[in-house]
């Protein structure tokens, strides 16, 4: 490897990038504050796949799952950016302990930045590959639930697609960025990636599909609407979208927004998409007791079939979603009244799974109700009212609204709304509607 202008590392052309901009400020530990023998580690928050509703299909496995906490690391991991050599050569550095991005600027010019060893952040990767450096194993969520599996299924997911660094220290602040280091510790942008030089003289650049982030207006709250998609690039920047998802054309520098994760943050992959909960959001979401606790209040009212005046049941979550049960809710999702399964009112000519309600006579999907069971989905703990159209997932009003309006990316440029429990597109004018149950005659 010969660096331009003089071999040596510390020639003219190799750069220091551990200016005071870079460091951060120091934020000294509090008594106490790392976690003592048999307590439980600071978590710095959680990732929540959508489209799972608590659960792979197959059942949550080591690093693939669908909800993963991170919590601050027995040691220190994280790495920040050092020293800028510019190189003839687009070999990476051959040092495997040694992180670095390079910037393949033509064939006989590529920028590297090596990153040194950083003791006041722990970090944690994602993406679809399953080599040990990656923390989160993720794989491309297909609309309606589930996984896209098989040989024939092509991911748009980057085998390391990101990364997250936690602040050690209070606030515990959690930043995202573009890509994650490989088995060599590298990250490497071609020729054809999107890269280009900042003004102060350093490198950036973005991944093929990009990595995009959403935080919610007001936080992920009651009064929460959705935000702006930005991009993120691999050194945290924040930009507008490029017209298309791989388009080599970066967008607009956002300057006064940051990588900086807040609770309800989407991430975008790609393929699948993960919200961020931090402990505090949490706190306010409803707990798996409270939401089996709504099951139960709402069978004990024992609403009832206004046809074939049945009673009316939401089954156990322990049994998983497999066929309805005899006594399962089904809903007309255009006017949102609850019967019990019945094969009257076919509207065939209007397509298979039509049906005209037998109290108003809309015609629309005639679904079965299933209860929304991930918690760190809801905004507020209030009670199941509303179902999204057509899947039929039930949650609370506010929730149901928040994310019938919040559209999510889809291939390279499209944006839809999405049930978060299974991913499927919503439809509709509201893309939820109000639940009516008829409740017992006696």
């Amino acid at each position: 490897m010969v660096l331009e202008g003089n071999p040596e590392v510390g020639s003219p052309r190799t750069s220091d990038l551990q200016h005071p901009g870079n460091q951060g400020s120091c934020i000294l530990s509090s008594p106490g504050e790392d976690a003592q023998p048999g307590e439980e580690p600071i978590k710095y928050g959680e990732l929540i796949v959508l489209g799972y509703n608590g659960c792979l299909g197959n059942g949550d496995k080591g690093r693939r799952r669908s909800r993963l906490a991170l919590s601050r690391r027995p040691h220190a991991n994280g790495v920040k950016p050092d020293v800028m050599h510019h190189i003839s050569t687009p070999l990476a550095l051959s040092n495997r302990g040694q992180h670095s991005i390079s910037y393949t600027l033509s064939r006989s010019h590529s920028v590297i930045v090596e990153y040194t060893h950083d003791s006041d952040t722990d970090m944690f990767q994602i993406g679809r590959s399953t080599e040990n450096m990656i923390d989160f194993v993720v794989t491309d969520t297909s609309p309606g639930g589930g996984a896209a599996e098989g040989p024939s299924a092509q991911s748009t997911i980057s085998r390391y697609a990101c990364r997250i660094l936690c602040d050690r220290r209070p606030p515990y602040t959690a930043r995202i960025y573009a890509a994650g280091f490989d088995a060599s510790s590298n990250i490497f942008l071609g020729e054809r990636a999107a890269k280009w030089r900042t003004p102060d003289g350093l490198m950036d650049g973005l991944t093929t599909n990009g990595v995009l982030v959403m935080h919610p207006a007001g936080g992920f709250s009651e009064d929460s609407a959705p935000g702006v998609w930005r991009e993120i690039s691999v050194c945290g920047n924040v930009y507008t979208l490029r017209d298309s998802r791989s388009a080599q054309q970066r967008g607009k520098l956002v300057e006064n927004e940051s990588n900086v994760l807040q609770d309800g943050s989407l991430i975008d992959l790609c393929g699948a998409t993960l919200l961020w909960r931090t402990p505090a959001g949490l706190l306010r979401a409803p707990t798996l007791k409270q939401l089996e606790a709504q099951r139960q209040e709402a069978n004990a009212a024992r609403p009832q079939c206004p046809v074939g005046l049945s009673t009316l049941a939401f089954p156990s979550p322990a049994r998983g979603r497999t066929a309805p049960d005899k006594q399962q809710p089904w809903v007309y999702v255009r006017c949102g009244h609850v019967h019990g399964y019945h094969g009257w009112g076919c509207r065939r000519e209007r397509g298979p799974q039509e049906r005209e309600c037998p109290l108003c006579r809309l015609v629309g999907p005639y679904v079965p109700l299933w209860l929304g069971q991930e918690a760190g989905l809801c905004l507020d703990p209030g009670p199941p009212s509303h179902a999204f159209a057509p899947c039929g997932h039930v949650c609370s009003e506010k929730t149901a609204r928040y994310w019938a309006q919040t559209p999510l990316p889809h291939g390279t440029h499209a944006f839809h709304a999405a049930c978060p429990f299974c991913g499927a597109w919503l439809t509709g004018e509201h893309g939820c509607v109000r639940l009516i149950f008829q409740g017992p005659l006696d």
